[in-house]
C-alpha cells in the first residue's frame, strides 16, 4: 500500500522560492509521481509528473520555474519552485501511480499549502 506524505509548503512573497518534498512509502520505484494543485474554487490541475522512466512533464503555467525530480534512493519526489506569482497559490498535492505511466493519480497525499502574495 503505497502511502504519500508532503512537506515543504508555506508562505512565500511573489518572486520567492520554495521546495515541496513527497516521502513514498510503499513501493513506487517505477511508478509515475507527480505534483497536482488546487485552488479554492477550482478544480485540481496537474502541475508536473516524472514518469518511471525518468521522463518529466510540466505544465505550461509552471515551465522553466519549477523542476521535479525524484530521490529513488530515499523514494522521495520533489518540486522546486522558482519565481513564485500569485496565481500559484493553492494545496499542493502528491500523486503516484500504481504502473510505470502517467497520470500519477492512483494514490494521493494529503497535500500541503503553497501561500504566495
Amino acid at each position: 500500500h503505497v502511502q504519500l506524505v508532503e512537506s515543504g509548503g508555506g508562505s512565500v512573497q511573489a518572486g520567492g522560492s520554495l521546495r515541496l518534498s513527497c516521502a513514498a512509502s510503499g513501493y513506487t520505484g517505477r511508478s509515475c509521481m507527480g505534483w497536482f494543485r488546487q485552488a479554492p474554487g477550482k478544480e485540481r490541475e496537474a502541475v508536473a509528473a516524472i514518469d518511471g522512466d525518468g521522463v518529466t512533464y510540466y505544465a505550461d503555467s509552471v515551465k522553466g520555474r519549477f523542476s521535479i525530480s525524484k530521490d529513488n534512493a530515499k523514494n522521495t519526489l520533489h518540486l522546486q519552485m522558482h519565481s513564485l506569482i500569485l496565481e500559484d497559490t493553492a494545496m499542493y498535492l502528491c500523486g503516484a501511480s500504481s504502473g510505470r505511466s502517467c497520470p500519477a493519480n492512483d494514490y494521493w497525499g494529503q497535500g500541503t499549502q503553497v501561500t504566495v502574495s
